[in-house]
């Protein structure tokens, strides 16, 4: 079995579960926040429902958990859950179309510094749209090996049909709705669903491609579960997504079935009409009497309101306002106070920002996000100033971390500072907490990367940037090509000048750190580093020349041009799809990323096979 996949076994081995909610109680206007231990419920449904809701969310993380075992179950982004009394509460925070509000039972609303889920509670059933994205959520805070849209998919819609009561958990429930379209729609073919990437059209923009997508995509979570497949992951995504290799083999590889069959037997089982469910006993543990209950003042509850509207886009303006108000009633509310701040922080007036950030620590000195708040108030003001505020920076950090270990972006700005103060080794310990508590972050990955580079580990830095060269996200995906560029050329001028380099000037900048070159001097020997910028080409090898015992030359045809491209080292030049170079190669699909040389020449950074 291959480790760096051993989580995702962990997390498709388990099912967590919530029950299907009753309707709503008789209306109640009092507001109230449930504190469980892990989670935040406010409400304005009664005390009865909140308790409910949070005894929920309490199991299905019980059951995670345990299912686990050893993994830490975690969500790198504080979760605030708010449950409406009815349809009317819920539609002031649901999204806008063409400026009315879109219908929906239940909504997930994602942040950098919180997340919110949000139910109407008076609806048959708000759960499977919140447990989707919670699913994500979860996957997020465990995982730590890349997979590719239709596992997370599959397995979000797998886990959003969780049904849980008082004795049991029943995992694996197929719903009709999804078993419909697919008759329907019919099957797309399992290797075109596996090269679905996130910047595909299929996995962003709405139609019966995408809803088919998802649909299938759960069916296959199914079989896998149903026909005792699910160990066989590991190896797939090791060689699909480790190892470069195409679908077709990487099924062949760990499955026993190329697409054709695989096709096949996901039709069959579609036909069958028969889907098996598992049952797992519910954790006894956990209490809902034992959940602390307040009731919340006007102020405080409609603060909760201005807050998910500042994270929305559809009503950012508008909460503004909404803080404003709430002040001229209640001069410190600290949440109002905390939100006016971050709503001035985003829009650059530092001034107002610190102001209001320093009231809502007068009011409330244990809120994590305001201690947070102000040392990113604080970074962005050495951008312009200087770094003369580290000291109390990296101290509002640490507070900000005692009060919430589990916050991931206190580490990540932390490191920033500790870098700046110069002390690399501190820095690395404080990043690698972030990418820990929030692994598959793209950011965090490349910040990482970075880091590693000032700490002159360069093969871990190489690393992480080959995989994130197939992030995602477009613009991750260029950085890293760039940045790896320039970390190879460190490496090898570090191993050819034969001497110890001094401490380099790469510089961490927190959510998109930017590769800066780094002099690389002995202290006999200067090493010219080639600064051109690198590029990215696309063809068909036509030929390689392999005249000298090290290096090679590739002709490459792309469109109606061709290139020559020198490789200095074949034996070392960073392969992706492939285990080895090959001289031999003829007529194979090719992506390169080169620094240019001349007209229609270029010297190779690294070769993909595609």
């Amino acid at each position: 079995m291959n480790l760096r996949y051993k989580s995702v076994l962990l997390l498709v081995s388990c099912a967590v579960a919530l029950n299907v909610a009753r309707p709503a109680a008789a209306a109640e206007p009092q507001w109230v926040e449930i504190q469980s231990p892990h989670f935040s419920v406010v409400t304005d449904a009664g005390e009865k429902r909140g308790r409910e809701v949070a005894m929920r969310f309490e199991q299905m993380r019980a059951v995670f958990g345990t299912l686990l075992s050893k993994v830490n179950v975690n969500i790198p982004v504080p979760l605030q859950i708010v449950a409406f009394r009815n349809t009317k509460e819920f539609r002031q925070v649901a999204p806008l179309w063409n400026g009315k509000p879109v219908e929906l039972d239940g909504l997930f609303q994602g942040g950098e510094d919180r997340s919110f889920i949000m139910l109407d509670m008076s609806t048959e059933s708000p759960w499977s749209v919140v447990f989707h994205e919670y699913a994500h959520q979860l996957m997020s805070g465990v995982l730590t090996a890349r997979v590719d849209p239709w596992f997370e998919e599959g397995f979000a819609e797998y886990f959003s049909s969780i049904e849980v009561d008082g004795k049991e958990a029943r995992v694996g429930k197929f719903p009709d709705s999804t078993y419909h379209i697919l008759q329907q729609q019919g099957l797309v073919k399992v290797a075109d669903l596996f090269r679905v990437q996130q910047n595909s059209s299929t996995y962003n923009e709405s139609g019966d491609h995408r809803t088919t997508f998802y649909a299938e995509s759960s069916l296959v979570m199914h079989y896998l579960y149903d026909k005792t497949l699910v160990p066989k992951l590991s190896d797939y995504f090791a060689w699909k997504i480790e190892r470069g290799a195409p679908v077709e083999e990487a099924l062949v590889k760990s499955f026993g079935m190329n697409s054709t069959q695989f096709d096949k037997a996901l039709r069959e089982y579609l036909n069958e009409g028969r889907y098996r469910y598992y049952a797992l006993p519910t954790p006894t543990s956990i209490v809902s009497k034992d959940y602390l209950a307040k009731p919340l003042s006007a102020t405080d509850s409609s603060a909760v309101m201005a807050d998910i509207h500042l994270h929305s886009r559809d009503y950012r303006e508008k909460a503004i306002a909404e803080f404003q108000a709430i002040l001229k009633t209640e001069p410190n509310n600290p949440a109002a106070c905390r939100g006016l701040g971050y709503a001035y922080l985003q829009k650059q007036d530092f001034t107002q920002a610190g102001d209001y950030f320093k009231r809502a620590a007068q009011a409330d000195s244990k809120d994590p996000r305001v201690h947070y708040y102000s040392a990113m108030l604080m970074s962005r003001q050495s951008g312009l100033k200087g770094n003369s505020n580290l000291p109390e920076m990296t101290k509002e950090l640490q507070t900000a971390i005692a009060l919430d270990p589990n916050f991931a972006d206190p580490y990540m700005l932390l490191s920033f500072a500790q870098m700046q103060a110069g002390d690399a080794t501190a820095a690395l310990a404080s990043i690698q907490k972030a990418v820990a508590l929030s692994p598959r972050n793209d950011n965090y990955q490349f910040n990482l990367a970075q880091m590693y580079l000032s700490n002159r580990k360069t093969d871990e830095a190489v690393a992480i940037l080959l995989t994130l060269q197939k992030s995602g996200s477009p613009e991750i995906a260029s950085r890293a090509g760039i940045s790896l560029g320039q970390a190879l050329e460190y490496r090898d001028a570090i191993k050819a000048s034969g001497a110890n380099p001094p401490q380099d000037d790469h510089e961490l900048r927190t959510r998109g750190a930017t590769p800066v070159e780094t002099p690389i001097s002995g202290a006999a020997t200067t090493i010219v580093v080639n600064k051109s910028p690198v590029r990215f080409l696309k063809g068909v090898i036509k030929a390689v020349e392999c005249s000298s015992p090290t290096s090679a030359t590739l002709m490459v045809v792309a469109g109606t041009k061709s290139w020559e491209m020198q490789v200095a080292d074949r034996k070392h030049v960073p392969l992706i799809g492939t285990d080895e170079f090959s001289c031999s190669w003829n007529r194979q699909k090719v992506a390169l990323n080169y620094r240019p040389t001349g007209n229609l020449a270029g010297s190779v950074v690294s070769i993909e096979i595609q």
